[in-house]
């Protein structure tokens, strides 16, 4: 009898299991679910976390500020993000002392588009706990140059231009995965400068965010995944900058069925948060 009530109980657990409806799973490089507890206690003890992000996806925006949140209780915060240029970085620190508002912030600086959904609380959370945010991203008029003359053009730059870029020559390894693939899906369209306009800005990112890090604090980024997926792109040049530096990455992917990761996803980063491909996008 008593073993009866055992599979009866198991067989409930099971019926219910199956019939919740998540909208994200975390699981490991190998696959394996895994938890937000694990998430935030490997996030407490990292010097950079780099959490990839679907652009328009509501879910990631909402746990990236969920994780910032409760990680800044844990362990002294620096924020930065690839949607805020480096040019930018003054309107970005006068907007976190108050001295100019939001009206005032959307009108000098290149705000993306999807800023005051997804990107303002992240910014509102530093600017209400004084905490660095740091502008990361190469201003994309440079990246653009890149795109359509190779790295040389940056040499152009004037002094002032070079110091919101990664210093020059810009490293650059032409055969990682991240950068082949890129070729790849566009089937060569772009040509050999597609991958190194990508790289510039992994470059710049990565430079920032080693520029900005300080002892005992866990430097916060929030980035498309692509750029830091597979441990490449940001990672590989701030591993460059700091060897030593200890990262944790989460990439972001979509999925029809979050309940187990799909074999190509398997190694894309420390933890791979899935989201259900109906989730609501923000634009």
């Amino acid at each position: 009898m008593k073993l009866y009530y055992i599979l009866t109980a198991f067989l409930v657990v099971t019926i219910v299991n199956a019939q919740d409806k998540l909208p994200y799973q975390l699981y490991n490089p190998k696959g394996k679910k895994t938890t937000y507890k694990k998430l935030l206690k490997a996030a407490e003890g990292a010097d950079v976390v780099l959490f990839g992000e679907h652009h328009d996806n509501s879910i990631n925006h909402w746990l990236e500020l969920e994780l910032t949140k409760d990680l800044s209780e844990k362990k002294e915060l620096i924020m930065g993000a690839e949607m805020v240029e480096a040019d930018n970085q003054d309107e970005l620190d006068q907007y976190l002392k108050g001295e100019i508002d939001q009206k005032a912030f959307d009108t000098v600086a290149r705000l993306w588009n999807n800023h005051k959904t997804d990107y303002k609380p992240l910014v509102d959370f530093a600017k209400d706990n004084n905490i660095p945010f740091i502008a990361t991203n190469i201003p994309r008029r440079y990246a653009s140059m890149v795109y359509r003359k190779g790295f040389g053009v940056l040499d152009t730059l004037s002094v002032q231009e070079k110091e919101w870029i990664a210093p020059l020559p810009i490293a650059y390894d032409a055969t990682l995965p991240g950068y082949v693939k890129m070729l790849e899906m566009m089937g060569g369209h772009g040509g050999e400068n597609l991958p190194k306009a990508q790289a510039v800005k992994d470059a710049t990112m990565g430079y920032f965010i080693a520029q900005n890090l300080q002892e005992g604090k866990v430097f916060v980024h929030y980035n498309g995944t692509y750029h830091s997926d597979n441990f490449e792109g940001i990672n590989w040049y701030l591993k460059r900058e700091k060897p030593g530096v200890k990262i944790i990455t989460i990439a972001a992917v979509s999925q029809a069925n979050v309940s187990k990761l799909e074999e190509e996803h398997l190694q894309k980063a420390d933890f791979i948060l899935v989201i259900d491909e109906d989730m609501t996008k923000t634009y």
